[in-house]
């Protein structure tokens, strides 16, 4: 239970990370109206918020900067008691933020979501418009409890990193700086290099690094955040940047999933779910679909230019029999090969 006092609290930090630490503070409370058996009391809030007042000396001192936290939310008219005299006490938001906005503030964050919108819905580029409204504190905000994006796959557990490598490479990238590392190979092998960060991408449950090494000028390498055993930022050393090197580009191309860039014209035999999503959702922005023939063993056919990849592989690898690929012929025997292989495992001849 959080009693309310009038203690001051120790000084925990700069008044700019106390504000950052209110706002996650207000993020984590329920709209208000959420029924007081549904909103937190000060003992979950903490253990939410650990690292927050992880720098306090004692659990008795997280709690007092905790109350004085929640009283100044509540001097501020941002926050309410749920429970008043309850015990423990909990807490929620007293006002949504846009609600209690003037007419103009919200007309003219609805017009930029609508532009949004437009710019992104035929392009189909949903991500940015899901991340807008997660993240953009000017737009129309709509927070985890009533947002979320979930994969379609099965997701595997993050990988652990060192916090302070994940610390130094993201300095390093902000500020431009070479990266001179420790890291572990897959195959066992320890090397150092120093490294020019290009860009940061996290691949399901990977976050990865692309840059160029010591003084090569290519190729741009992908390297695992978790396989840096050591990592520190050089500021006196500019990070080189790869003339041709683009993110968007790397992506599209295949090469944040190890591909080369490749792209192929895909040709395949579709029948039962993926026969349903598949023209709503496309391969490509080139797809094309036509019916098959009637009483053919599959529904649709579909055509598609897209980049050859470990991802590509592995998704038709999941389709089942619900997809047959037609083309091109060395896509086909892979998976001709990889069928085989599964079905030996089993102690099944291919069909």
């Amino acid at each position: 239970m959080i009693v309310q006092t009038k203690h001051q609290p120790p000084p925990l930090a700069a008044h700019q990370a106390r504000i950052e630490r209110l706002e996650r503070l207000f993020e984590l409370l329920p709209p208000p109206g959420t029924h007081p058996d549904q909103c937190p009391d000060g003992t979950r809030l903490l253990k939410r918020l650990a690292n927050a007042y992880a720098e306090a000396k004692n659990d008795t001192s997280r709690r007092r900067i905790l109350q004085y936290d929640l009283r100044t939310l509540i001097e501020d008219e941002r926050i309410e008691e749920a429970n008043p005299g309850g015990r423990p006490l909990r807490y929620r938001r007293r006002k949504e933020q846009w609600r209690d906005q003037d007419a103009h503030v919200w007309n003219t964050a609805l017009q930029q979501i609508r532009d949004l919108i437009a710019d992104t819905v035929p392009r189909r580029d949903l991500n940015r418009l899901w991340e807008r409204l997660l993240n953009d504190p000017d737009a129309v905000k709509l927070d985890a409890r009533r947002l979320r994006v979930i994969p379609d796959t099965l997701r595997l557990q993050p990988v652990a990193l060192k916090e302070a490598v994940l610390i130094e490479v993201i300095t390093a990238l902000a500020k431009g700086y070479a990266l001179d590392v420790d890291y572990k190979k897959a195959e066992g092998d320890e090397q150092s290099a120093l490294l020019h960060p290009q860009a940061l991408i996290q691949r399901g449950p990977i976050p990865y690094l692309f840059a160029l090494k010591n003084d090569e000028d290519e190729p741009v390498r992908l390297y695992a955040l978790q396989r840096m055993t050591r990592a520190e930022a050089q500021p006196a050393i500019a990070a080189r940047q790869a003339p041709a090197f683009d993110l968007e580009h790397a992506i599209e191309d295949g090469y944040a999933d190890f591909g080369q860039g490749d792209w192929i014209e895909l040709e395949l035999r579709v029948r039962g779910y993926l026969a349903r999503v598949l023209p709503d959702c496309p391969l490509s922005p080139d797809q094309q679909c036509t019916a098959e023939p009637e009483g053919a063993d599959f529904k649709i056919r579909v055509r598609a230019s897209v980049p050859s990849t470990g991802q590509l592989l592995r998704w038709l690898l999941g389709a089942g029999d619900n997809v047959e690929v037609v083309a091109p012929s060395e896509l086909r025997r892979i998976l001709a090969s990889q069928a085989a292989k599964m079905a030996k495992l089993y102690g099944l001849e291919p069909l």
